[in-house]
């Protein structure tokens, strides 16, 4: 099957070089890296394993900053339910590249965009700002810097947005809108305006700063096609044009392409019990052989199983541990039984220290959240 890559939906095995062809974004090549890390000290995992694996525009960036025209971040999410671990690749180098940076972020939840894109669901928009209010304390909660942490929900902050929106959508045509993201003549008028809010953050600072701010954006890389869009009218308003950098995304636990919101079964939600986590993981698809015989003599296929995949990502940073980790899949040390409990020990570990730093931040959101 052919994979498909929409900012709604994404299907099929990604082949990311491929991708990269068809959506003009270049690797992270060693030198950049290497140019990246005299800035940071070190390279966060999602770039050593490539998860963090295409840019737009970020040698000039890195220009800017060596000028010393400090840059800002920008980054977002657009729910429709629960948070699940997929969604928190873009928020957790957002942070690291904050701290390392001392970068001022500005996060965008659009509780409008899923109220026009997914009408058929028949959710009222107050839910979706429900919704919306909570993934901004999930997102708080992963360690930005409140006072240089700007979050903000579409309806709360029109006011900023909107004015700006105007001018980015003065300069995109319908015609630019429905070859770009596929939609039709039934498509509902605020899906396809959508566009013009979600450019806006990616110049906000130079209008407030009243001259040229380079910004950065980390993004999963099915939204990158809202920037294609919007990049090149922001030129035209005389703003600098944002670089980009794009993230893989985390799969499934069946091993589709993406961890998808839709999927209960196959999918980690920041809200799971230890005993959901623990029935989601054993029945996860691993690359091991039929039996344990097997596997203890011919070893699997750790590019196949999504255990391996999940140490991957999220849950062994260190190198050293998860080569450890790689080599007993192929040498057939580990059987998936001992690798399922481990893994499923270190999420549910996970997803208890991030329930209780929501707690301690729910009260502070006054901190965040950007309202006019």
């Amino acid at each position: 099957m052919a994979f498909k890559v929409t900012p709604w939906k994404v299907e099929g095995k990604i082949d990311y070089k491929v991708l990269e062809e068809q959506f003009g974004i270049h690797d992270l090549h060693p030198e950049l890296l290497e140019r990246l890390k005299k800035h940071t000290g070190e390279l966060h995992w999602f770039l050593r394993r490539k998860i963090v694996f295409a840019q737009r525009e970020l040698p000039w960036l890195l220009d800017e900053y060596e000028k010393g025209n400090k840059f800002y971040l920008y980054t977002g999410l657009a729910p429709s339910g629960p948070m699940h671990l997929g969604h928190l690749l873009p928020f957790m180098f957002t942070q690291w590249l904050q701290e390392k940076f001392d970068c001022e972020v500005l996060i965008q939840i659009p509780d409008e965009e899923k109220f026009w894109a997914r009408q058929n669901l028949g959710m009222k928009l107050d839910e979706y700002h429900k919704i919306s209010m909570d993934a901004a304390a999930n997102i708080a909660a992963m360690g930005f810097d409140p006072k240089k942490t700007r979050i903000f929900l579409d309806t709360d902050y029109a006011k900023t947005l909107y004015r700006q929106a105007v001018k980015v959508a003065g300069s995109i045509t319908y015609s630019t809108v429905k070859d770009a993201f596929g939609v039709g003549n039934d498509t509902n008028i605020g899906w396809i305006f959508y566009t013009s809010m979600q450019a806006v953050p990616a110049f906000l600072k130079s209008v407030e700063a009243g001259h040229n701010v380079p910004c950065l954006i980390p993004l999963g890389v099915d939204q990158d096609v809202h920037f294609r869009v919007a990049r090149d009218v922001i030129g035209k308003l005389g703003y600098y044009k944002p670089a980009i950098m794009h993230n893989m995304f985390l799969p499934s636990l069946m091993g589709e392409a993406k961890m998808s919101a839709s999927d209960k079964n196959t999918s980690i939600y920041l809200n799971d019990t230890p005993e959901i986590v623990e029935k989601k993981v054993n029945k996860a698809l691993t690359g091991q052989q039929d039996t344990a015989e097997l596997q203890k003599k011919l070893g699997g296929n750790p590019d196949k199983c999504m255990v391996c995949q999940y140490y991957k990502f999220l849950f062994e940073p260190d190198d050293k541990k998860y080569e450890a980790i790689i080599n007993a899949e192929k040498k057939g040390t580990m059987l998936a039984g001992e690798h399922k409990k481990d893994l499923a020990k270190r999420i549910n570990g996970f997803l208890a220290y991030h329930a209780k730093r929501v707690d301690a931040v729910r009260g502070k959101m006054d901190q965040f959240l950007a309202v006019d």
